[in-house]
């Protein structure tokens, strides 16, 4: 089961916070297909949202198919987004987890940490991209 956490200072909408946080999920194996999600009753008591919100999020989950909506049983997942290396127990896993801690031990925020990675994954992907024959950087596509 999932736990959902709203932050109300992030900007995001709580139905895309509910959203993101149900593929996380999927993609770290933490929900598997056939796992039943909270109800929107149980959400809004932990969460003190608008039912309508966790409503909406789980009707684009299901538009997605990530999520089926079965009348008077709950809401299944339908289909995983998890992929070999990202379960809780994989090696790379741990190394990310130990990466994290040092950084949080050196003083860096979470939006520091967020930054940092994103970041590697934009070099990453800039150098990439320049490589693949026939494809432009997305800095020659965004000129």
């Amino acid at each position: 089961m999932i736990d959902y956490r709203i932050d109300r200072g992030s900007g995001v909408p709580a139905y895309v916070q509910i959203v993101e946080q149900t593929e996380r999920a999927l993609r770290m194996g933490t929900l598997q297909v056939g796992d039943k999600l909270p109800t929107a009753r149980e959400v809004v008591a932990a969460t003190a949202i608008n039912p309508n919100t966790v409503l909406r999020a789980y009707r684009d989950m299901e538009q997605a198919g990530l999520v089926e909506l079965r009348r008077g049983l709950g809401t299944f997942v339908t289909r995983s987004l998890a992929r070999p290396g990202a379960e809780d127990d994989s090696p790379l896993r741990r190394e990310l987890t130990d990466w994290v801690a040092r950084a949080r031990a050196a003083g860096l925020e979470r939006a520091d940490v967020l930054a940092l990675v994103t970041a590697a994954l934009d070099a990453y992907d800039n150098e990439h991209d320049s490589k693949t024959p026939g494809h432009r950087g997305r800095k020659e596509e965004d000129a």
